[in-house]
C-alpha cells in the first residue's frame, strides 16, 4: 500500500536521511537494511548493492566500477578554477548561477527562463516529481530504468505504469504512448538508459515526443548522451526551440568527472522551470567552486573529447572480455556493461569483493545481473581477471 505524505513530512524526512539516522541501502527483500528516502526498490528492478554509504570494509577497494563515475575527471582546468573559486566561499552563488545559466542558455541554444540549476541531475528528476506529483496520478517509464523520479513520485501518492523494455532494450514507446490516461502526470525516458546502457533511436523518440507531449510532459534523462561519439545528434533539446512541452536533463557527472561536485541542469518551457522554481530554490544547494569548475570544464574540450575516447575504449574492452567469458553482455553507449550472471546476484558481488573489485547487481524479472562501470584500463584487467576466476 502506497503512503503520502505532506511537504512539511517530506523536508523532515530528508533531514533524518541526510543527518544520518537513516543509514540506507537498496536490498534484496531477504535483507533488513532500511532503504533511504525516495530509494525504496520496485517491483521488478531491484538495486543489490548498497547506495549512500560504502562499508568500512571498501575503503581499500582496488577497483572502484560499481558508482558510473569518470575516473580520469575533473579536468585540470576545472580543478584550477575550483581552487581559485574557493576565495568566494563567503558569498552567496548567485552572480555564478547567472552567468552559468547564460553559458547554458547559449549552448542549448533556449532563453535563459528555460534553464534551471540543482546540485546534480537527481535533485531536478526528484523536484520534478514533485512538482508534478503532489497530488498523485501516475508516471510511466520503462522497466528496467533509472529510479530516482518514479521512487519520489511513487512515494508522495502517485503510480508507476512500468513498460518493458524491447527485446533490443530500446523504449517500448509504442506501449508507453498507449498506456497514457487522464491521470498520467509524466513520462520518464532515461535515454542513454540506466542500468542497461542501451539507446532508442533518436527518430522514433522524437516523433514519440511530438505526438504525446500535447497530452502529458515528457522528461528525457540525457545524463550519458555526452559519451557518444556524436551527442547532439541524439539529443531532443531542439525539440523545445519547436514548441513541445518536454523536460531535458544533463549533468556533469559523468564526461566532466563531477560527479562529487553535484551540479546539473534542466532545459524546459518556462512554465516547467517557474513550476519547480515556484516550490524550491535549487541553485541554493549548488556551490561556488562546483559553479566555476563547470563552467571552465565545458571550455576543456580536450578533456571532455579524452574522456569520451578512453571511455569508449574502456567499454569495448570489457565488452568483449564479457563475451569471451562466455557471458552475453548487453552492448552499451554509456560508461557501464550490464550482463547476465548464472549465480546469486550476492555471490557475485561478494566475490568481486574479496578481490577488491566493487561492481553493482541487480535482478531484473527474477533474473540476476551485474553491472561494471568503465574505469582505467587496470582497474578493467583486475575485473576481467577476478571475472574470469569467478566464472571459469
Amino acid at each position: 500500500m502506497k503512503s503520502t505524505i505532506n511537504r512539511r513530512s517530506w523536508f523532515k524526512q530528508s533531514v533524518l536521511t541526510t543527518g544520518g539516522l537513516i543509514t540506507g541501502a537498496i536490498l534484496a527483500p531477504e535483507l533488513t537494511a532500511k532503504p533511504a528516502f525516495g530509494m525504496k526498490p520496485a517491483n521488478k528492478y531491484q538495486l543489490l548493492e548498497n547506495y549512500h554509504v560504502a562499508p568500512p570494509d571498501r575503503e581499500n577497494m582496488k577497483a572502484r566500477l560499481l558508482a558510473n563515475e569518470n575516473p580520469w575527471g575533473p579536468s585540470k582546468k576545472a580543478i584550477a578554477a575550483i581552487a581559485e573559486a574557493a576565495s568566494k566561499g563567503n558569498r552567496y552563488v548567485y552572480g555564478s548561477a547567472m552567468k552559468m545559466v547564460e553559458v547554458l542558455a547559449e549552448k542549448e541554444g533556449v532563453s535563459k527562463e528555460q534553464v534551471l540549476l540543482a546540485a546534480g541531475s537527481t535533485d531536478l528528476l526528484e523536484k520534478t516529481a514533485f512538482a508534478l506529483c503532489m497530488k498523485g496520478g501516475n508516471v510511466i517509464s520503462a522497466d528496467p530504468s533509472y529510479m530516482s523520479l518514479v521512487n519520489t513520485a511513487t512515494t508522495i501518492g502517485a503510480s508507476w505504469k512500468n513498460i518493458p523494455l524491447r527485446s533490443d532494450y530500446a523504449h517500448d514507446l509504442t506501449a508507453m504512448e498507449k498506456a497514457i490516461d487522464a491521470n498520467t502526470k509524466l513520462i520518464y525516458i532515461c535515454n542513454p538508459n540506466n542500468p542497461t546502457g542501451t539507446l532508442t533511436p533518436i527518430e522514433e523518440l522524437k516523433a514519440f515526443c511530438k505526438r504525446v507531449s500535447t497530452k502529458v510532459p515528457v522528461f528525457i534523462d540525457e545524463a550519458y548522451l555526452e559519451l557518444l561519439d556524436h551527442p547532439e545528434a541524439h539529443s531532443t533539446v531542439g525539440l523545445l526551440k519547436e514548441g513541445y512541452d518536454v523536460i531535458v536533463c544533463r549533468t556533469f557527472s559523468k564526461i566532466h568527472g563531477m560527479a562529487g561536485l553535484r551540479l546539473g541542469y534542466m532545459v524546459a518551457k518556462p512554465e516547467r522551470v517557474k513550476m519547480i522554481q515556484d516550490m524550491v530554490r535549487t541553485e541554493m544547494g549548488i556551490s561556488v567552486t562546483s559553479l566555476e569548475g563547470a563552467m571552465a570544464s565545458m571550455q576543456d574540450v580536450d578533456f571532455q573529447n579524452f574522456t569520451r575516447s578512453h571511455n569508449k575504449e574502456g567499454r569495448e574492452y570489457v565488452f568483449s572480455e564479457l563475451k569471451r567469458a562466455g557471458l552475453n553482455p548487453i552492448p552499451s553507449y554509456t560508461s557501464f556493461v550490464l550482463f547476465p550472471i548464472q549465480m546469486p546476484v550476492k555471490d557475485m558481488i561478494d566475490k568481486m569483493m574479496s578481490r577488491g573489485v566493487g561492481i553493482r547487481g541487480y535482478e531484473i524479472a527474477g533474473k540476476p545481473y551485474g553491472r561494471v562501470s568503465v574505469g582505467t584500463m587496470d582497474e578493467l584487467k583486475l575485473f576481467v581477471k577476478s571475472l574470469n576466476e569467478i566464472v571459469s
